[in-house]
C-alpha cells in the first residue's frame, strides 16, 4: 500500500521499515513533522487486515483501533491500482464510526495526469474527496498536507517543554520488553506475542508520571548475527542502534532464566560505548528458584560477565506479575541525573590532588607522570579533560583508578565517566 513510504517522506527519514512484503510494519511508530507552521506527531500503523484470523494480524489490528482511538486525524491510504477493495470498503465503515475527521489518499498514481482519473471511484467509500499522490515520486503531498492542516484542533499556547528522559529498552528478542511497556502503561502498548522477534520497528511512547516526563523508546531485539538472514532483521538491528543513540538511559534486560548471553553482553557493550546511563533490568525473576544469597550470587554472576557495566545499578522485575516495576522510575530519574552530572573545575581538581597525595602517578625510565590540572568538557556521559606533561605515561591503571577517585566523591551511579588526556607544557 506504500504507508511507510509516505510515512518516511512526511518526516524526512527511514523510520518505518520499507519493503514490498506484505505485513512487515508490525508496530505503530511515531515520528514527529510540521507543516506551515503546525508541528504534529504521526503515527504508522501495521494495517488493518478486517478478518484475518491470523494472530499477528489479528494483533496488528488492534493496534490500528489505539491508533484511530489516539488520533486527531485519520490518513486513509488506499490503492488506487487496485481500486476500491472489499478490505477498503470495511475500513471506511470503520473510520465512519470513530467520528475523526479523515483523509482519504489514493497512492501510486506514479503516471499521476492518467492515475488521477481512477480516483473517482473511491468517492464511493463515502468518507469525502480521495486525494491522489504518489509517494514514491513525491506528487501530490502537499495537497494532502494542506487537508490535514484544516483538519487539525485548534492550536493551543503550549507551556515549555520540561526535561523529558528519553527511556530504550534494549535486549535480546523474547526477553520482555513489550511486556515491561505494556505493564508500565496497562495498555497494550505493542505487540506481546511468544514468537521470538515480534516487536520489529523501535516505538516512542510518551509516559508522565510523579517522578517525571518520560518518552519509553521499544526496540527490536537483536539477534544474533548467525541469524540475521533478512534484511527486515538488520534494519531491526540499525534501529537498536539509532534507539541507543537517541536514548538518555538505556533499560538493559536480561532473561533471569537464562543468566548473561554473549549476545546480552554485545548489547549492553553499544550502550556503554554510546555514553548512555545504563540499568540492568533483570526480567522473570519470579520464574528463578530462591534460597539464602541467590540474589547476591546472581548480582555477582552478572557483574562478572559485564565488567565495564559495574557503574549500572541491577533491579530484579518481572514485567509479566508487575514485580518492583513501580521502583523503575525513581532509579531512571536518578541515573539520568547522574548522565548530567557537572562538577566545578575547583571541586574537580581538589579531587584530582587528593587521588595523587594517596596513589603517585606512575613513572617510566625514570620520568614521573605530571597531572597539572583537569576540567570537565562536557555531560551525557561525564567526560573530563585532564592536562599532563606527556600523554604516554597515563596508563590505562591510573586513568582507573582516578575515575574511581571521582566516582567514590560524586557518585555517578549508572553512567560512564570519560576521561580525555591532553599534553600542556609546564610554562604553558
Amino acid at each position: 500500500m506504500g504507508k511507510s513510504t509516505f510515512f518516511n517522506y512526511l518526516v524526512g527519514s527511514r523510520i518505518s521499515i520499507v519493503q514490498d512484503t506484505p505485513g512487515v510494519t508490525r508496530d505503530r511508530i511515531y515520528a514527529e513533522s510540521n507543516w506551515r507552521g503546525r508541528s504534529f506527531t504521526l503515527i504508522d500503523t501495521g494495517g488493518i487486515e478486517p478478518t484475518s484470523e491470523d494472530i499477528i494480524l489479528s494483533q496488528m489490528r488492534e493496534q490500528a483501533n489505539l491508533a484511530i482511538a489516539m488520533a486527531d486525524v485519520i490518513l486513509f491510504l488506499t490503492d488506487i491500482k487496485q481500486g476500491v477493495t472489499a478490505a477498503d470498503k470495511e475500513i471506511a465503515l470503520m473510520l465512519k464510526k470513530s467520528g475523526k475527521p479523515v483523509v482519504l489518499v489514493c497512492n501510486k498514481a506514479d503516471n499521476f495526469d492518467k492515475d488521477k482519473q481512477d480516483a473517482y471511484e473511491f468517492y464511493n467509500l463515502g468518507i469525502g474527496e480521495p486525494y491522489p499522490i504518489s509517494a514514491s515520486n513525491a506528487i501530490g503531498i502537499g495537497d494532502v498536507l494542506d487537508k490535514i492542516y484544516e483538519s487539525f484542533p485548534p492550536k493551543v499556547d503550549q507551556e515549555e517543554e520540561s526535561n523529558v528522559v528519553k527511556v530504550a529498552i534494549i535486549g535480546k528478542p523474547n526477553v520482555g520488553k513489550s511486556s515491561l511497556i505494556n505493564k508500565i502503561l496497562g495498555e497494550n502498548r505493542a505487540i506481546v506475542s511468544d514468537i521470538a522477534g515480534t516487536t520489529r520497528d523501535a516505538i516512542d511512547t510518551e509516559f508522565e508520571n510523579e517522578t517525571g516526563k518520560y518518552v519509553l523508546i521499544d526496540t527490536a531485539g537483536v539477534r544474533r548475527k548467525s541469524k540475521v538472514k533478512e534484511s527486515i532483521e538488520k534494519f531491526s538491528i540499525m534501529r537498536t542502534l539509532l534507539a541507543i543513540e537517541r536514548a538518555d538511559v538505556c533499560l538493559m534486560m536480561i532473561d533471569a532464566t537464562e543468566g548473561v548471553t554473549d549476545q546480552d553482553a554485545k548489547i549492553a557493550g553499544e550502550a556503554h560505548e554510546a555514553g548512555k546511563g545504563v540499568i540492568i533490568v533483570v526480567n522473570k525473576w519470579d520464574m528463578v528458584e530462591k534460597e539464602t544469597g541467590t540474589l547476591e550470587k546472581y548480582k555477582k554472576e552478572v557483574y562478572d560477565k559485564l565488567k565495564y557495566l559495574s557503574y549500572a545499578p541491577m533491579i530484579f522485575v518481572s514485567a509479566k506479575t508487575g514485580q518492583r516495576v513501580h521502583k523503575l522510575f525513581e532509579l531512571i530519574h536518578y541515573v539520568a541525573e547522574q548522565n548530567t552530572m557537572r562538577i566545578s573545575t575547583s571541586v574537580l581538581n581538589q579531587v584530582i590532588n587528593e587521588a595523587i597525595a594517596i596513589v603517585q602517578p606512575p613513572t617510566d625510565k625514570g620520568k614521573r607522570l605530571k597531572i597539572y590540572y583537569g576540567t570537565q568538557g562536557s555531560t551525557k556521559p561525564p567526560t573530563f579533560v585532564i592536562f599532563v606533561n606527556q600523554k604516554e605515561l597515563f596508563h590505562f591503571s591510573y586513568e582507573r583508578y582516578l575515575v574511581n577517585q571521582i566516582r567514590k566523591e560524586f557518585g555517578l551511579e549508572g553512567t560512564p565517566v570519560r576521561i580525555i588526556v591532553r599534553e600542556k607544557s609546564e610554562k604553558n
